[in-house]
């Protein structure tokens, strides 16, 4: 089974709660690709936050009683303070209400891009069920 098999087991058995982490990355990504501002400081002052905070996170779910967490979470826990840093700078002073875009088309584009995951996510798990894709 190639990549496109891999990603489909992958989306066959996310856990609701890594679902809606996809979720905040959608929303993220859509806001960000209507918002984009090229500005080179806004990038690398979410860069430096995302490190100082990323290590932190690091620091704080490890132990020298056992290993540093896996490729995947290590990359969440610095990706996710970029998310957040480079989101606010993205919408201050555009009108958002908590996280949400002043204008009715831009709440549906990112609504929308969230229920396509979704879908996407119960389609994969529906395949599974019914194919058995190996790998479990």
């Amino acid at each position: 089974m190639g990549h496109a098999g891999s990603l489909l087991r992958y989306f066959a058995r996310l856990p609701a709660g890594k679902a809606v982490l996809w979720c905040y990355l959608v929303w993220y990504l859509v806001i960000a690709f209507l918002y984009f501002d090229p500005t080179p400081t806004l990038w690398l002052n979410s860069l430096g936050i995302s490190a100082l905070i990323g290590t932190g996170l690091i620091l704080s779910v490890g132990n020298s009683a056992r290993k540093l967490p896996e490729g995947w979470q290590v990359f969440r826990l610095y990706l996710i303070p970029f998310c957040v840093s480079s989101f606010s700078s993205l919408i201050k002073g555009r009108g958002f209400v908590l996280v949400v875009p002043p204008e009715l088309s831009e709440v549906a584009a990112a609504v929308g891009a969230c229920l396509a995951f979704l879908l996407l996510v119960a389609a994969a798990k529906g395949l599974d069920r019914r194919l058995g894709i190996p790998g479990r």
